[in-house]
């Protein structure tokens, strides 16, 4: 590991933000896709479908490479402070949400598929009826929060890694790898381990292979939240990582277009066959490339702060952890409505982005024991 000043990586800001904002729009847009979800609107749209898949390729693996980036510069705190941090981060607002404005989400996805009919209130005591995702109610994984779990139940699981990485031979190990991938494609070797297992992942296994976790399995997360702590850990890495921006995005997007090709008109192919295997090879591919490629446009263009971008990337935890339940909130009454797509589409958009930074603003900021229980710092 490189020794190197204590600087904000302002790109990283800049990118959470975005991605984040990223994921409020397709939200807002699942009300209308192909794909079941907890509200449907009576019609829905391939058009929504295919924005969608594409989004599906790269958000949320880099998130998680941001996730991992980051943790490169908090674990500067030592090792308490960093267990203690994630449990304040994350820990506390997923079970938060677990056990509070959550219910609301599954109470709705409950009355729209006719599994459940009579008030909010009535529903809460039937929350608590089994596990969701094995025939119950209770949402242990915190329906969108299961990122904030799946990120806590990462760090702690990869610290002695990364504690080790930080010192004596793993840091010169990690000082070697570093050396190599930053040679001209030596970048594009950090795709090598996930996608090499990927296709053997049985997309029937809820935690191995099952890519229901915002499109992606459970396992490729963690190569990304590794790719991102290794990156952040080699000057050359980032650099590289810039100037190979143009190149990411041209393969990503030429990995992206052979999927599309292949699976047109045939269906998703069937695992264990090598059409799965070539599919999903190059969907890992494109969403390494372009990942790459984003978090190089961020190096070369997000470099430097903003009042704003110090406003938001305070607001982006409790944004992120309110977002769904507004959205679901709003969605559900305006789907009903009998007016054109397009205009159900805005008003869920600009009403759920008003009332949740609304709450964020008004309560959420101002108030101590809101911020702590929504993942932020004491005022």
């Amino acid at each position: 590991m490189e020794s190197k000043p204590v600087a904000r990586k302002f790109e990283l800001d800049w990118l959470r933000v975005l991605a984040i904002l990223t994921v409020f729009v397709a939200h807002c847009g699942r009300f209308f896709d192909l794909e079941d979800w907890h509200v449907k609107n009576a019609t829905t749209h391939p058009g929504m479908d295919l924005f969608a898949g594409v989004l599906i390729t790269w958000l949320m693996p880099l998130i998680f490479l941001i996730s991992g980036a980051s943790i490169f510069y908090s674990l500067r705190k030592g090792p308490a402070r960093f267990v203690q941090d994630k449990m304040q981060r994350l820990l506390v607002p997923l079970l938060v949400g677990i056990f509070s404005h959550i219910i609301l989400g599954v109470y709705l996805d409950q009355m729209t598929h006719h599994l459940f009919q009579g008030s909010l209130l009535e529903f809460v005591p039937h929350y608590f009826d089994g596990l969701l995702l094995f025939g119950g109610n209770f949402a242990w994984m915190g329906l969108h929060l299961w990122y904030l779990e799946w990120l806590f139940l990462y760090s702690l699981a990869c610290l002695p890694l990364f504690l080790w990485l930080a010192r004596g031979s793993g840091r010169r190990l990690l000082a070697g790898l570093g050396t190599l991938l930053a040679r001209p494609l030596g970048l594009y070797l950090l795709a090598l381990p996930g996608t090499l297992l990927i296709p053997f992942l049985n997309p029937a296994s809820l935690f191995l292979g099952n890519r229901g976790w915002g499109g992606w399995s459970l396992p490729t997360y963690l190569f990304f939240f590794l790719a991102g702590f290794v990156t952040m850990a080699h000057d050359g890495i980032q650099e590289r990582v810039r100037r190979q921006r143009w190149p990411s995005l041209v393969a990503g997007m030429l990995f992206l277009a052979a999927v599309g090709v292949i699976t047109a008109g045939r269906g998703d192919p069937r695992f264990g066959t090598p059409m799965y295997a070539l599919v999903v090879v190059l969907h890992s591919l494109a969403s390494w490339c372009l990942v790459l490629a984003i978090l190089g446009f961020g190096g070369q263009h997000l470099t430097v702060g903003h009042p704003l971008l110090r406003y938001a990337n305070e607001a982006v935890l409790p944004f992120y952890i309110l977002h769904q339940t507004v959205i679901l909130g709003i969605g559900y009454f305006v789907v009903q409505w009998s007016i054109p797509d397009l205009v159900k589409y805005v008003i869920i958009l600009v009403g759920s982005f008003a009332v949740t930074m609304a709450l964020y603003e008004f309560a959420i900021r101002r108030v101590n024991l809101l911020r702590f229980l929504f993942g932020m710092k004491p005022l």
